[in-house]
């Protein structure tokens, strides 16, 4: 059986699945190698996982929906760099599951955010967005003042990163419960903001 082109522009099962063969060879020729570069697989300098009261933050800036405006991810264009600082790079984000990049700016980038303002800024920030930067439009999250950060299914999270490559020991997965223990989704959620990019300042 041969191919020629008018075969194959005429017969639509035929030119989907031709499709669909270049489309996954071209896909494993570009993504496998990146498995193997440790660049993409390995933490730089200074990258460590989260502390229990982080990954606690982590999880609520997730469930509030913060990635929908806020980017983790500085590209590398000068006018980004300049207003963000270093561009992100692929070893500051190995413990991250999932990552948080993406290039969604209603607001702005939080990557390089970590140690920028004070913990009492990013609380009124969070609570009364408006009392600090009269233009935002981000709203309010006056409850997490209140709410208790979840200290019960912190180690169930850590051990599910560890199958995954995060090295959590068996002293800080145990220990972990005690460290969010009387601390609310506030201070969680601060905590993991004054934690982003401190690697690359």
């Amino acid at each position: 059986m041969s191919f020629s082109h008018e075969k194959i522009e005429t017969s639509n099962w035929l030119m989907i699945v031709l499709v669909l063969i270049v489309v996954a060879v071209g896909g494993l020729v570009e993504i496998v190698p990146l498995f193997f570069q440790k660049s993409t697989t390995q933490a730089i300098k200074g990258v460590v996982p989260d502390s229990p009261l982080k990954l606690v933050g982590r999880d609520i800036y997730v469930r509030e929906g913060c990635y929908n405006c806020h980017s983790q991810m500085i590209r590398p264009l000068v006018a980004e760099t300049l207003r963000y600082g270093h561009y992100s790079v692929a070893g500051e984000f190995v413990y991250d599951h999932p990552f948080q990049w993406g290039s969604k700016r209603t607001g702005p980038d939080l990557h390089r955010v970590g140690g920028k303002y004070s913990d009492e800024w990013q609380r009124l920030h969070l609570v009364s967005p408006r009392d600090l930067v009269p233009e935002s439009i981000m709203p309010a999250y006056p409850w997490l003042e209140k709410a208790p950060a979840d200290a019960e299914s912190v180690q169930r999270r850590m051990k599910a990163l560890r199958s995954v490559g995060v090295p959590y020991t068996d002293a800080e997965i145990a220990s972990a419960p005690e460290e969010v223990k009387g601390k609310t989704e506030l201070d969680a959620l601060v905590a993991y903001l004054q934690g982003l990019g401190l690697a690359l300042k």
